[in-house]
This record gives structure tokens, C-alpha cells and sequence, in this order.
């Protein structure tokens, strides 16, 4: 008995596109208002200053300025300050 059905292609054998998440803008570089900073699945960063969370955990900036990441309590944030 043969194991594939007749040579074609396997229902299973697609994969699917890379999401293109991480960091975007890293510490210490200029960015401008709007500009994404972080694209990440659940909130690994959390916003601070000057940046916002959107929808689906992406982080935006609200002003221009240098990006700063910083720790707290154990929680990570991003932030934006006037430059």
C-alpha cells in the first residue's frame, strides 16, 4: 500500500508567513510621532511615557524624541522622551 495518495501534495505541508515581530526602534535612537516601536504578541514591553499600546500589543509613539527602555518592578517599559 502506498503511504501518499497518488503523488499529490500533502494537505499539511504549508507554512505560514513570519509575523515580523520585535523591537523596530532600539534605546537611545531618534524616533517620530506614530512611528511603531515594539510589534509583539501579548505585552512583553508595556508603554510608558509618550507611547501608546494598540490592539494587538504594538507600541506606538505619541511624540517625537529618544526611545528609552527601562525597568520597573520587574515589568519592562518603553518610553519616549523629548530630545
Amino acid at each position: 500500500m502506498a503511504h501518499t495518495k497518488a503523488q499529490k501534495a500533502v494537505k499539511g505541508n504549508r507554512d505560514s508567513q513570519p509575523k515580523r515581530r520585535g523591537v523596530k526602534i532600539y534605546g537611545g535612537e531618534k524616533i517620530k510621532a506614530g512611528n511603531i516601536i515594539v510589534r509583539q504578541v501579548g505585552s512583553k514591553f508595556n508603554a510608558g511615557e509618550g507611547t501608546m499600546t494598540g490592539t494587538d500589543y504594538t507600541i506606538h509613539a505619541l511624540k517625537d524624541g529618544v526611545v528609552k527602555f527601562s525597568v520597573k518592578k520587574g515589568k519592562k517599559y518603553i518610553s519616549v522622551v523629548a530630545s
